[in-house]
């Protein structure tokens, strides 16, 4: 077992932090599976619409939903779990970036498509990664000096235009899935509709745990009412193989080529922020302290996941902001969840029929639930922004431009598809890159560099107890904490 940290509480007896705690067996595999559920249609989308737009056979896009599982699982388990210096040990899941998805089709399109452009994918993917695990690993004083660009008017308004971003995600799926012949059934609205209203339900009425798996009840309730009624289909379960073993290269050495790698390079940067966030996010919630080591730690999770997705024919990673959402709502703060999860998610990319099972789940029972769970994300930014000065009116241009940047793409597609070079288009036709980079830019017009740590701690006043949990114990002893998180920041072995 895992080495936790240990505090003081009130009474002065040692005690473990929520996030270091390690639950029952029963309960971690049903939270962590939880997860997996609430993950998976943001895990799939990506190499489905990927391999779909470079016109990958059947059966090869079968073997990148599995490699992307399987890779997700590992990735998670680094982040939540950490080895020495690496992943920021909170419940963070790792997920496929959607950033990434508009670049990484203009590089296979620009390749040629099929096999041969995921070999010049995986090649900016791998250098990507490579850079960002090193750039992580910048002396203290150098990191702190980057990361005073993205102080709380920077974080939140990202994670709210995360917010935002997704949950037209989530209505599509509650119309049936974007491009399906059946997209906006007054059906599948309703669909959606009920699985939404069950899992409210369970929230306000529900007993503590039953609330904790409102959304894995909601799924399965949903589901289970579909499949009665003849729209729930699981045909592909009999199609598909009982063993898929992802391994390295399997498409063949990555190539690698100075355009797709900047072109990465960029999307890594903008990944960088969404971790930023999430952590900062995360570490709220779940009431952990967050510091720049602890971004660190995180971000050099993504560029280890990112690099070995590249090896393992999956894509750039990213800690998933949908997964933020569900922490916040089920209130369950354990890390090791997200390491039971990933052991889910590594089983399903080891066997094609169990995933064929949850892929089976109808988008407007999916749609319901991630609605829910996206609107969250964007409340958890909302809070964030809670804490800055927003009568300010230069905090106030922060937000209110990035996100007016950020809804450009959906609201006037045309400008990215016509009017726009498809090199510069397939870099900017996404609100996530376009709120992040102007809430960074104006935020440096208006307020230039933030103060670093110390003096932030310094002058930052007494924090009122966060809302949704309880009032933190009496402050322990001087040092008695930070002693333990100091160790557990240097990477001690487990025990």
């Amino acid at each position: 077992m895992a080495r936790v940290a240990a505090r003081l509480s009130a009474n002065g007896e040692q005690s473990t932090h929520p996030v270091d705690e390690v639950l029952p067996l029963p309960k971690l595999a049903l939270y962590g599976f939880q997860h997996v559920l609430a993950f998976y249609a943001g895990a799939v989308i990506v190499p489905i619409i990927v391999g779909s737009a470079l016109k990958l056979s059947p059966e090869q896009l079968v073997y990148l939903i599995n490699a992307d599982l399987f890779t997700c699982g590992i990735a998670s388990i680094i982040q939540a779990f950490g080895i020495g210096r690496i992943g920021a040990r909170l419940p963070l899941i790792q997920g496929v970036t959607f950033t990434a998805v508009s670049p990484m089709i203009a590089i296979g399109l620009g390749a040629g498509g099929g096999t041969a452009a995921l070999l010049v994918i995986y090649g900016a993917v791998i250098t990507a990664g490579i850079a960002t695990f090193a750039f992580a690993w910048l002396p203290a004083k150098a990191f702190k000096a980057v990361m005073r660009l993205f102080p709380p008017v920077v974080t939140g308004t990202v994670i709210t235009v995360l917010g935002i971003v997704l949950i037209p995600v989530g209505l599509n799926d509650a119309a049936g899935g974007l491009g399906s012949p059946d997209f906006g059934d007054p059906k599948n609205f309703a669909y959606a509709g009920g699985t939404m209203l069950f899992i409210l339900i369970l929230m306000k009425l529900g007993k503590p745990f039953v609330s904790s798996i409102a959304i894995l009840l909601g799924l399965v309730v949903g589901t289970g009412v579909a499949f009665a009624l003849g729209d729930a289909k699981f045909g592909d379960v009999g199609n598909a193989d009982w063993i898929g073993v992802t391994t390295p290269f399997h498409f063949g050495v990555p190539k690698f080529e100075w355009f797709p790698i900047v072109l990465m390079l960029i999307v890594m940067l903008i990944t960088m922020v969404e971790t930023t966030g999430d952590t900062y996010a995360v570490g709220d919630i779940v009431g952990k302290e967050v510091d720049s080591e602890t971004v660190a730690r995180a971000l050099r999770a993504d560029g280890a996941a990112t690099a070995l997705g590249g090896v393992l024919n999956s894509f750039p990673y990213v800690a998933f902001a949908e997964n933020v959402g569900l922490v916040r709502m089920t209130k369950v703060k354990s890390r090791f969840v997200v390491v039971a999860a990933g052991v889910f998610m590594i089983v399903l990319g080891l066997l094609p029929k169990a995933a064929a099972i949850v892929a089976g789940v109808p988008h407007g029972v999916l749609g319901g639930a991630a609605t829910v769970m996206f609107a969250m994300v964007a409340l958890a930014g909302i809070q964030t922004l809670a804490k800055v000065d927003l009568k300010e009116e230069k905090n106030a241009l922060v937000v209110g431009v990035s996100l007016a940047f950020a809804l450009l793409p959906a609201t006037v597609p045309v400008l990215f598809s016509k009017y726009m070079d498809p090199d510069l288009s397939s870099l900017l036709n996404s609100g996530v890159t376009l709120g992040a980079t102007a809430a960074i830019v104006l935020n440096l017009i208006f307020n230039g560099l933030a103060k670093d740590d110390a003096q932030t701690a310094a002058q930052a006043p007494a924090e009122a107890p966060r809302a949704g949990l309880p009032a933190q114990p009496a402050a322990a002893p001087a040092g008695a904490e930070k002693a333990a998180e100091k160790a557990d920041d240097a990477g001690a072995p487990a025990s």
